[in-house]
């Protein structure tokens, strides 16, 4: 680190662990979203190149996860990309939430051929198939491209950062069927979740972000019992949505205040925004009793380092925070 720019006060400390440390660097996303542009792109001329390609259908296509809810730390190292396909008349039937069969119609070859059994269509085949078609565009000959689970993972060796490509159908009534990882499929939106984070973060002037990826950072770089990305980020969100006051710009305070939220709510049902998943916090009860005393740790450890500002001692207080957050976390100059 420049020690000609370490800093002398705890708001400046957090401004130089945000921007240096936390969150993504503007011309790295800059060029990641170029980058999934021009993937896109060729990924929407697939159909014209291989006649065997499943129809695409462009208006169906989402940016999704954390990249695309701007509460991505870094690293960046994965991009989500859902790509819309055609029905061509197939229909689904919805056994459960994780559990859906689509049924082909038989006047469509190439649906047809993406199912072993003349009936479904097998998802894993239609993610290989993406995969295929990958590897033959020739700006990609050289990298990796592999199923992994729900998507096609494309990596790339001139970016850090893989691309996870979901292949998915519109239902009529609006949400998302998107491959299960065992050859069915299931449902989802993620435009439900990013817009509950817009909304929230719109309501406390814009301060949300900064604190669910300063406390998804914390999260991250403790030893045991982390606490699953999407779940925090829910929580997050759910405790400014109830609470009275708005979330200030000083994340200092606000992780405070998260602290001492979760050392109790990671007991509690946290419900899916979509109202597709049930309850999303699926920790066993030591996992839970882990991450409370954990939080109430840290939230002591914060308060300290808290009460060392007040006194205007800004030296022990950006010390007690390196305790909080690690050795990234700015020493005094």
């Amino acid at each position: 680190m420049d020690t000609n720019r370490m800093p002398t006060t705890v708001n400046s400390a957090f401004a130089q662990f945000l921007k240096e440390t936390v969150n993504l660097e503007t011309e790295r996303s800059k060029t990641a979203r170029s980058s999934r542009d021009w993937l896109i792109r060729q990924i929407n001329s697939l159909p014209e190149r291989e006649t065997d390609f499943p129809k695409l259908v462009e208006d169906f296509h989402l940016h999704y996860g954390s990249f695309a809810r701007k509460t991505k730390t870094r690293p960046l190292d994965d991009i989500d990309i859902m790509i819309g396909l055609h029905a061509h008349g197939a229909t689904h039937n919805v056994i459960s939430h994780d559990l859906i069969k689509v049924y082909t119609n038989s006047n469509n070859l190439i649906l047809n051929s993406l199912s072993n059994d003349g009936n479904t269509i097998n998802s894993k085949m239609v993610i290989n198939r993406f995969v295929k078609s990958l590897s033959n565009i020739y700006q990609y000959k050289s990298a990796e491209v592999n199923r992994r689970h729900e998507a096609a993972v494309l990596n790339l060796s001139s970016y850090d950062w893989s691309f996870d490509i979901v292949p998915c159908f519109q239902a009529t009534d609006g949400y998302y069927i998107i491959p299960d990882g065992n050859g069915n499929w299931k449902k989802t939106d993620p435009r439900l979740d990013k817009s509950k984070t817009e909304r929230i973060n719109q309501a406390h002037d814009g301060n949300i972000l900064n604190v669910i990826r300063i406390v998804k950072y914390w999260n991250k770089r403790r030893v045991v019992n982390t606490i699953p990305s999407y779940l925090l980020e829910n929580m997050i969100l759910n405790y400014y949505e109830i609470q009275n006051i708005k979330a200030t710009s000083y994340v200092d305070m606000e992780f405070i205040k998260v602290m001492d939220y979760l050392v109790n709510a990671i007991y509690n049902y946290i419900s899916d925004p979509k109202g597709i998943q049930g309850n999303l916090n699926n920790l066993s009860f030591d996992e839970k009793s882990n991450i409370s005393n954990a939080a109430l740790k840290y939230s002591d450890l914060a308060q300290e380092a808290r009460r060392y500002e007040k006194n205007e001692d800004h030296k022990s207080a950006i010390s007690k925070w390196s305790e909080v957050f690690g050795n990234t976390f700015p020493s005094y100059g």
